[in-house]
């Protein structure tokens, strides 16, 4: 049986139940199968068995790496891996929380993407300086978090041009902006806020992680404007999320869904089912790493310090979790090097999913061949290399800190340090989730 186009063509059954042989083989067992096929021909082909193999992918891609590498340790020598789409049952309903705050905290408002975007703007303003270069480019998101108060933005102006947006990550559909002046009120910076921070729940306890500061969520959040009323509107929920929640969860064919009674409790809901069905397929965060490292495995994981799909907290935690589960009696900076002799984490500054988004920001243009060296010569990328694509600096090469140490320039000058941030800003990366009575940091 081949496979459809979209989801919807194979995830369910004529019957409306979940075709598990289909969700398994997309959630590790396809790609182990055509991977030991692959190696099979080549060494056929080579009439060799001593053969290099690698994995390069990133969102989905690098979710479906790290469920070979989880899973089977060996069968790599090295991976790439880009912003991986793991912890789906959380990750899929947090592309929806937008809407669901602005449908039952702030009844229906829904601010443009012109307040989102100056709100954005004035926080790369207030942050770009704090790690000691001004380029336009927040490479310090962690003590942005702890130096900068979006609700400062309260009562500045803005003013744009008309434009369309869209967002085809989340499937927001394209909208149509006239021309608009106006100023940040109290309600915009809500949203700004509420999709930073990520949701809590009715407690106050924190339920997932939101995006880095100087990322732009305004396609994320922004409304999508009404010509009739002359007003913004709640975007209508679509894609990846509403598909999550529709057919995996409810296990309906129908890409829309409604937010008549929606809340973060439905939202927290949602998170707990899709664990309790999904944990062993989609979410792919086992931790124990052990067959990795026995095997001489590496492992670049890299992640955009803007991205605003896949929240950068996403796979700090799980970096995070690995460390704790793998090296539980070394202290803090003992783990961290044992951890880095076969798994490096790198944050790229300015960098949203999968891609560069602000101009001087750099981009990892050479991962799997950084991951190639590290294994066949024996060259740790301590840094990885870097290429700024746009802007003044275009062209210009740079290194990317191995995480958790994060870059500093002195004096605005050329070249920076990786310095390991005090405990403040090192706790920013490791926010406590305490909401479900499951640990979304991943599953030992």
């Amino acid at each position: 049986m081949g496979w459809g186009g979209e989801l919807q063509d194979f995830i369910l059954k004529g019957n409306g139940s979940m075709d598990f042989d289909y969700l398994h083989g997309f959630g590790y067992a396809f790609l182990h199968e055509l991977t030991l096929i692959g190696q099979g021909l080549s060494q056929n082909f080579y009439n060799s068995s001593k053969l290099y193999s690698y994995y390069q992918g990133c969102s989905e891609g690098g979710r479906e790496g790290w469920s070979q590498v989880q899973r089977y340790g060996n069968l790599f020598d090295g991976a790439a891996i880009g912003a991986p789409a793991f912890r789906q049952s959380f990750q899929q309903p947090n592309h929806d929380w937008p809407q669901i705050y602005e449908t039952s905290v702030l009844d229906g408002y829904a601010p443009n993407t012109c307040a989102l975007t100056k709100i954005k703007n004035l926080t790369v303003d207030a942050c770009d300086s704090l790690d000691g270069k001004v380029d336009g480019v927040v490479a310090r998101s962690d003590l942005c978090k702890l130096q900068f108060n979006a609700n400062s933005t309260i009562g500045q102006s803005y003013s744009c041009a008309a434009s369309s947006s869209s967002n085809p990550i989340t499937g927001a559909v394209s909208s149509t902006n006239p021309a608009v002046n106006g100023t940040i009120n109290e309600k915009d910076v809500a949203v700004f806020l509420a999709v930073q921070n990520g949701p809590y729940d009715s407690s106050n306890r924190h339920l997932y992680v939101g995006f880095q500061p100087g990322t732009d969520t305004s396609s994320n959040a922004a409304g999508t404007y009404n010509s009739n009323t002359s007003s913004y509107e709640v975007a209508a929920i679509s894609g990846i999320g509403a598909e999550w929640i529709q057919y995996l969860l409810n296990e309906v064919i129908d890409e829309s869904l409604s937010l008549d009674g929606v809340d973060v409790e439905r939202l927290r809901a949602w998170m707990i089912q899709g664990q309790q069905e999904y944990a062993g397929t989609m979410n792919t965060v086992w931790t124990d790493l052990s067959q990795l490292q026995e095997a001489g495995g590496k492992v670049v994981h890299y992640h955009g310090e803007a991205d605003n799909s896949i929240p950068t907290l996403s796979s700090v935690i799980y970096w995070e979790q690995v460390r704790r589960v793998m090296f539980p009696n070394a202290t803090f900076e003992e783990s961290v090097q044992q951890l880095s002799d076969f798994y490096r984490l790198y944050i790229v500054p300015g960098a949203a999913h999968c891609s560069p988004s602000a101009e001087n920001g750099p981009f990892p243009q050479t991962v799997l061949g950084s991951v190639i060296e590290w294994v066949e010569n024996g060259v740790v990328p301590t840094q990885l290399n870097a290429t700024v694509l746009q802007g003044a600096e275009e062209g210009k090469e740079e290194k990317i800190c191995s995480f958790p140490y994060r870059p500093m320039w002195q004096n605005n000058s050329t070249d920076h340090t990786c310095v390991m941030p005090d405990q403040d800003a090192l706790d920013t990366w490791f926010p406590v989730l305490d909401s479900t009575p499951i640990n979304p940091y991943g599953d030992a």
